[in-house]
């Protein structure tokens, strides 16, 4: 903290002299030691810019030069006024009109508009060319960067935290850039504003000269002038330096790189070219009236270099052949590392080489899109984040084949025709169009595959024709659909809840810990997961669990409760408004039966019915759904409260699609109609 202090006060008093000296007179001495520091700064702003890694190690760089700037007027003001009310303006300036101007106006004016035009014409102008074509490649390319990230995310390529990494990287670099592009303009304008104050500065002093202190005209010329243009040019020389370090920053570009090495070795690193260069050199010195010795000289060094060059670049190769197979042979000597092979991708899409193109960006697939999009709409659809899908080619596969693995463990698995279209009758289409008979993958369904030139055909007849990306992503949003629920670590409902607790801390305060684990809300919350109820309201949730946690821990029951609180979305899910919902109803003595043979233990609930009474009960919903299906509606049955869930936990293993539903969870303003009811 003390050196944050400290830096922030350097930062204060660099500014603060600026404004004195724009406003009160230094005196001789003072403005050399304020000059020799302006000179030591530029020289530092150049080299850290030259030795930086990447733009971004110099993010405040348009801050710098306008700090910079500012300085450097001030002392133009405070020279200017020096010379003309005292016709002396330091050691400094003097030396630089008499030693750099050779003590000759003449010589000094064109040094010094030399010099001008090069900062002005020559480094400005590229560098603001430059700086305003990388801002506009940079935020052009911001998208496809962003999608570049999410498409690594998703194959497990890089984690959460280097992907925010990359992201932020990716803002800062717009935000640079952009600045840049108008930082560049105070550069060019502190070369505008040197040559006006140059040019006031000599007609001021020769009226000065002349006027107060008597002088004639070319005495007064002589005197000022020089010093006029030592002033200029020991303000112009930082000023290039600044110049040349903008230039500098704004070539780099976003490349990590340390700048000397990588110029040095580009520029020399072919020897070819340069004993090409050494032979023209020593050619030219020989042949022409050129300078034979200088000639040769220079020619026979770039032949040496060439050949050291060579000798490096053979040496290096044999090292890194060396090295390489000594890495080997260590890799194969030291005991194997098993602890990575221990790790367990929650979900893996594993496909042959033939879905390959699928996959890769180069070749036009976008299946990794397909991927992202999949996570975020299962996190809009049922409030929790889908882990890392791991995408990778398994050779072992038929090539038009891919399996799904959760948890390391294959659960379903499907085979694509690529270049081919799958075509699924909806109901409705008598025709039937030619082609290769199969099943659709995530439901089941009839379909044939068909080629693209039957595309046109098959949608105007009225079939649903789909590609092979989107085959594959609807089998695999349906089978994380199915198993979102143990997808759901403690990890995960820790981030549920420290997000919560961002906007409501009391209600997570006065529930976990206090009245139930990490372990027991993540029960309940994979019970509603399980059956398809969206978490994503969680403060509902919470606030429900804490009104009911104070007198019972069990899970289930909470469950129950929770899904009355949600009733309203749980309605609009499976009771489509202004419209009457057909359903099955359970009769009172089932319902009986049921609660009759549950059995509490410490462990939880458990059901002991007759095994005979089981298979009847299943029989009597077969029957009572299937009237539902063959109206093409969902298999919705209605119960109690009270016997919702064991209900429900008789029938999930016979029927997974069926949707169990209590009074308690349908909203007031909801139309059901009974078509049957369920009996032993």
């Amino acid at each position: 903290m003390g050196k944050l202090r400290i830096a922030d006060a350097g930062v204060a008093v660099y500014l603060l002299i600026a404004f004195i000296m724009l406003i009160v007179p230094i005196p001789a001495f003072l403005l050399d030691i304020f000059l020799a520091a302006d000179m030591a700064i530029s020289f530092t702003i150049l080299f850290t810019c030259m030795f930086s890694l990447e733009v971004l190690d110099m993010s405040y760089y348009p801050t710098i030069l306008l700090f910079s700037t500012i300085f450097r007027i001030a002392l133009n003001v405070s020279s200017t006024r020096l010379i003309l009310s005292t016709g002396e303006a330091g050691n400094v300036i003097q030396v630089f009109g008499e030693f750099v101007g050779a003590g000759d106006l003449v010589i000094g004016v064109i040094v010094y508009l030399i010099l001008l035009i090069v900062q002005f014409m020559v480094i400005n102008k590229g560098s603001e060319r430059v700086a305003e074509v990388t801002a506009r490649f940079t935020l052009d390319a911001m998208p496809g960067k962003q999608m570049a990230i999410d498409a690594d995310l998703n194959t497990g390529a890089i984690t959460d935290t280097e992907a925010k990494a990359r992201r932020d990287k990716i803002q800062e670099e717009a935000s640079f850039f952009g600045s840049m592009d108008g930082a560049v303009k105070y550069v060019k304008g502190d070369a505008t504003a040197g040559l006006i104050i140059t040019a006031v500065n000599i007609i001021g002093g020769i009226a000065m000269g002349m006027l107060r202190n008597g002088m004639d005209m070319q005495t007064a010329l002589d005197h000022y002038s020089i010093l006029t243009i030592g002033d200029g040019l020991v303000s112009q020389i930082p000023s290039l330096l600044i110049s040349l370090s903008t230039g500098i920053l704004v070539t780099k570009g976003s490349k990590n790189a340390d700048f000397g090495t990588v110029l040095i070795g580009q520029l020399f690193g072919i020897p070819k070219a340069l004993y090409i260069v050494g032979g023209v050199m020593a050619f030219l010195g020989i042949v022409t009236p050129l300078n034979t010795i200088l000639f040769v000289v220079i020619g026979a060094f770039f032949i040496i270099t060439a050949r050291v060059i060579a000798g490096t670049i053979e040496t290096a190769k044999i090292e890194a052949e060396v090295e390489s197979e000594e890495a080997a042979a260590e890799e194969i000597r030291q005991p194997e590392n098993v602890t990575s092979l221990l790790n367990v991708d929650p979900i893996e899409l594993e496909f042959g080489y033939g879905i390959i193109p699928l996959a890769d960006v180069n070749q036009g697939g976008d299946l990794l899109d397909r991927v992202v999009m999949i996570r975020r709409q299962i996190a809009l659809e049922l409030g929790t984040v889908v882990p890392i899908i791991r995408l990778r080619d398994n050779i072992q596969l038929n090539p038009n084949q891919y399996i799904i693995k959760i948890k390391g463990v294959q659960v379903s698995e499907g085979e694509i025709l690529f270049d081919h279209y799958l075509a699924m009758n909806p109901g409705y289409v008598e025709e039937q169009i030619p082609g290769i008979e199969t099943r659709e993958p995530s439901f089941g369904l009839p379909a044939t595959w068909i080629t693209e030139g039957q595309r046109e055909r098959a949608e105007s007849m009225g079939y649903t024709v789909v590609d092979p990306p989107s085959i594959i992503a609807t089998h695999l949003t349906e089978i994380i659909r199915q198993h979102i629920a143990e997808l759901l670590t403690r990890q995960d409902v820790q981030n549920l809840i420290d997000n919560l607790k961002e906007t409501n801390p009391s209600i997570v305060d006065e529930l976990v810990p206090k009245l139930l684990g990490l372990g027991e809300v993540q029960k309940v919350l994979q019970n509603l997961l399980r059956e398809g109820i969206s978490i994503r309201d969680l403060l509902t949730i919470f606030e429900t669990m804490a009104d009911y946690a104070t007198t019972t821990r069990d899970t289930d029951i909470l469950t129950e409760y929770i899904r009355q609180a949600l009733k309203r979305a749980i309605s609009n899910k499976y009771f489509p408004a202004n419209e009457v919902t057909h359903v099955v109803t359970v009769d009172s003595t089932v319902e009986q039966e049921i609660m009759s043979s549950v059995k509490q233990t410490e462990q939880g609930a458990y059901i002991t019915m007759d095994p005979q009474k089981i298979e009847a009960l299943m029989n009597s919903v077969k029957a009572e759904t299937e009237k539902l299906e063959n109206l093409g509606r969902n298999p919705i049955v209605v119960t109690s409260p009270i016997v919702r869930a064991y209900f429900k936990k008789l029938t999930e293993e016979y029927f997974k699609d069926l949707i169990v539903v209590s009074y308690n969870e349908i909203d007031t303003d909801v139309s059901i109609q009974s078509v049957g009811t369920v009996n032993i």
